[in-house]
C-alpha cells in the first residue's frame, strides 16, 4: 500500500467503523480523475445493501470534504467486498480458512511468486497453503495481492450464510 493510500485508511477507518462497518481495503487508481475505491462489509456479516454503500459513501464524503487528502477532482466508489473478496489482514485468512485463494508474494517463496491453493491456517504472520504441489507457508507481510476463488464451495457456504460478502 502506497502513503497516499495509507494516509486515506488513516482518514476513513473510524468513520466507516464508526458507522458500524469494518473497512476492507482502500485503493485510489488513475491520474487524471483518480477513483477512490472504498470496500466495507458489515461487522455483523449481514450482506451488504445499497443503502448500506450509500450511508458509507455520504459520510466519508463529508469527511473527505472537510479534510481534502486528494487535492484533483476524483470519483469515490463504495462497494461490498463481494463473494470473490480480497483478503488483505491476516484475520481475512483466518477467517477464510478451508476456501481456495490465489496469492502474489513480493519475493520468491519456494522458488516462486504466485500460489493458488487452500487456506489450511493463518497466524499473525504466517499463511499455511495447500497447493498442487504440497503445503507451502507463506509470511503474510510479503503477500502484496490475494483473493479468493470463487469456487462452487465457496458459493454454497455464502448461500448456507457461512461465508458473507
Amino acid at each position: 500500500m502506497d502513503q497516499r493510500q495509507a494516509t486515506l485508511e488513516t482518514l476513513i477507518q473510524p468513520t466507516v467503523e464508526g458507522l458500524g462497518y469494518e473497512l476492507v481495503r482502500v485503493v485510489v487508481s488513475g491520474r487524471h480523475r483518480p477513483t477512490l475505491q472504498v470496500m466495507a462489509e458489515r461487522v455483523d456479516r449481514a450482506p451488504m445493501t445499497v443503502e448500506d454503500c450509500e450511508a458509507i459513501s455520504r459520510a466519508i464524503s463529508a469527511k473527505l470534504d472537510v479534510e481534502d487528502p486528494l487535492p484533483e477532482a476524483y470519483t469515490l466508489e463504495v462497494s461490498s467486498p463481494g463473494i470473490d473478496r480480497p483478503l488483505v489482514k491476516a484475520a481475512d485468512y483466518a477467517r477464510f480458512a478451508g476456501h481456495v485463494a490465489k496469492m502474489e508474494c513480493r519475493e520468491p517463496v519456494a522458488g516462486q511468486r504466485r500460489f493458488t491453493g487452500r487456506i489450511l491456517s493463518a497466524t499473525e504472520t504466517t499463511l499455511l497453503l495447500a497447493t498442487e504441489t504440497g503445503e507451502v507457508e507463506l509470511p503474510i507481510p510479503s503477500i502484496t495481492r490475494a483473493k479468493l476463488v470463487l469456487t462452487d464451495e465457496l458459493i454454497r457456504a455464502a448461500q448456507a450464510g457461512k461465508v458473507t460478502h
